[in-house]
């Protein structure tokens, strides 16, 4: 071992014992060699394997509505049912109470849910809440014998900082890997989330979905979700929910049983070079507001339309995409700074923020084709569905034809009653068939 490389390495374990969390190895003829064993044997015994089963039916041409009336067959003649299993990872964060997070896909649909302990000890396991744009599930277990993982500030993170990944990796248990933090404030990576990613090159493979994303101090920095690859195996980009957003949505479904999402209440636009041309503007990103809804927060804050926001807090907004994560992750009643920009003046605003429910939500939450719209429960008539409740002049959503006073009753050949249903077809099909009401007639649009 080189002289450079044995200081380097000295130099960050020395470091972590000076924490008080690791320590270092035993040395061999006479070189000291690095260990994460010391941090991993105290953190490892919070995170759990988790199960999943689930009972689905069978592909059947009986499913199929036209099938069953060319030949005659009665409604209620469905294919074979079968069990499912699928595995991910979960971590303790309150063994008193017996409390874990993990990833709302990784639990989403499930009929029973069983973890395991690093000691092969097995436990049922229920949903106490679940958030599908975060991506975040709490589950509640008996807290008997358990260790929990003190969550970090994840605020604190830079680029650069070593990390551990611990999950479940293709369900072969309990599995260890290493890296560095290689980015912050990843988003784009899903159509319909609400992101703020840590992205990381340990590695992370399908089953780890779930588990925990730790730094050198032992403390919970992230839930990893997802990866980028297109094998299914690692590739080096994997991507993890930042501690502090789990945090705030399981303090959400811990205090009110539901998550209580921001709401600013604009519609808006993204601002680039072509529009801003168009607009007379210097301003060539941001989101241009396009609509205030009445007595919302962006009216008590002073916004009007024609106003390009560029910021919130201390988070740059590019598009409206962007600004919809930074509202989209902030807690009904909390007050944000909206820097936005008035006749080419740079302004600032405060604005407490309202609350999302799970009655509306915006296209671009749901699916890229769907930005530009708003959708809410339509309470008008009987007949129930998905109202479209404005489209801005210009969108994807208008481009595909939806109009403000659209009733949506169906997508692919699925009833829709609420947002939610919605937003679940939409997370596992990248085109959607709207089965639309129009006034006294029907259509359908295709959505990609």
């Amino acid at each position: 071992m080189s002289t450079k490389y044995r200081l380097m390495w000295v130099t960050v374990l020395v470091s972590l014992v000076a924490a008080g969390h690791a320590a270092l190895p035993q040395a061999v003829d006479g070189e000291p060699l690095p260990s994460l064993a010391p941090l991993v044997k105290r953190v490892a015994p919070a995170v759990v394997n988790i199960r999943v089963s689930q009972t689905v039916e069978s592909r059947s041409l009986y499913g199929d509505e036209m099938f069953r009336r060319f030949f005659g067959i009665p409604d209620d003649q469905t294919g074979p049912s079968r069990e499912i299993a699928s595995a991910g990872s979960g971590v303790i964060v309150d063994a008193e109470n017996g409390y874990i997070l993990t990833n709302h896909h990784v639990v989403e649909s499930a009929d029973e849910i069983q973890i395991s302990l690093i000691n092969d000890k097995s436990l049922d396991a229920e949903i106490v809440g679940s958030d599908a744009l975060t991506d975040i599930a709490l589950l509640k277990v008996d807290p008997e014998g358990l260790t929990d993982l003190p969550i970090g500030n994840s605020d604190d993170v830079e680029v650069g900082d070593f990390v551990i990944a611990i999950g479940n990796p293709f369900g072969l248990g309990h599995t260890v890997t290493s890296g560095i933090v290689s980015a912050l404030g990843r988003s784009g990576i899903s159509r319909n989330g609400i992101e703020d990613f840590i992205q990381t090159d340990a590695s992370i493979n399908p089953g780890n979905s779930g588990g925990a994303l730790v730094n050198m101090r032992g403390e919970l920095v992230g839930i990893n979700s997802a990866i980028i690859s297109r094998s299914g195996g690692n590739v080096g980009i994997g991507f993890a929910v930042p501690s502090e957003i789990a945090q705030s949505i399981m303090r959400q479904i811990l205090d009110f049983g539901e998550v209580r999402r921001g709401l600013l209440g604009v519609t808006i636009q993204t601002i680039d070079e072509e529009s801003a041309e168009a607009l007379g503007t210097e301003v060539d990103r941001g989101a241009l507001i396009t609509g205030i809804e009445p007595g919302s927060a962006a009216e008590g804050a002073g916004l009007q339309v024609d106003d390009i926001i560029i910021g919130v807090d201390d988070r740059r907004i590019d598009n409206n995409r962007e600004l919809a994560n930074a509202i989209g992750l902030k807690g009904s009643g909390d007050k944000v700074r909206i820097d936005y920009v008035r006749g080419g003046r740079e302004q600032v605003a405060t604005a407490e923020l309202g609350q999302r429910t799970a009655q509306q939500a915006g296209g671009a939450e749901i699916h890229e084709g769907l930005t530009g719209a708003q959708f809410a429960i339509n309470s008008a008539t009987t007949t129930g569905g998905i109202e479209v409740s404005s489209v801005d002049e210009g969108s994807p959503a208008a481009q595909r034809g939806l109009r403000a006073g659209d009733v949506i009753t169906a997508v692919n050949r699925q009833p829709v009653q609420n947002i939610q249903q919605l937003q679940e077809i939409a997370s596992a099909n990248r085109i959607l068939f709207l089965l639309v009401r129009r006034g006294d007639r029907q259509l359908m649009l295709q959505i990609r």
